[in-house]
């Protein structure tokens, strides 16, 4: 496997149901080739399921399947979100921790007029 090959084999899966299991997740996906990896990302303090997760397939043909067949598709009652991951670090996801000056100010819901 490249390396090109290994950045478009891993699969994100978002709106999964906070009841879905990890085996629920790789049987629906297993069907569309080879899995190296399943994963449903949980919150650190709770260890309940954050509502996404990830599989990597090993083969890149095999992921970009499953994105055509199961985006929009039901899994454990709702309508799960499929797509080739970004690597990690390019999403800009998460929440900021403060200012850029440095000087952060903590909380949620509060406007500071920054």
């Amino acid at each position: 496997m490249s390396y090109g090959d290994q950045d478009n084999s891993k699969v994100y899966v978002g709106n999964l149901s906070f009841q879905t299991h990890e085996d629920e997740l790789k049987e629906t996906f297993c069907e569309y080739g080879p899995i190296s990896d399943h994963v449903i990302v949980k919150d650190r303090n709770t260890g309940y399921s954050r509502g996404f997760g990830f599989v990597t397939f090993e083969r890149a043909s095999d992921a970009q399947r499953a994105v055509e067949a199961l985006d929009g598709s039901e899994l454990g009652g709702r309508n799960i979100k499929v797509n080739i991951a970004r690597p990690q670090g390019s999403g800009g996801g998460g929440r900021g921790r403060g200012r850029r000056d440095g000087y952060g100010y903590g909380g949620r819901g509060y406007n500071y007029g920054y």
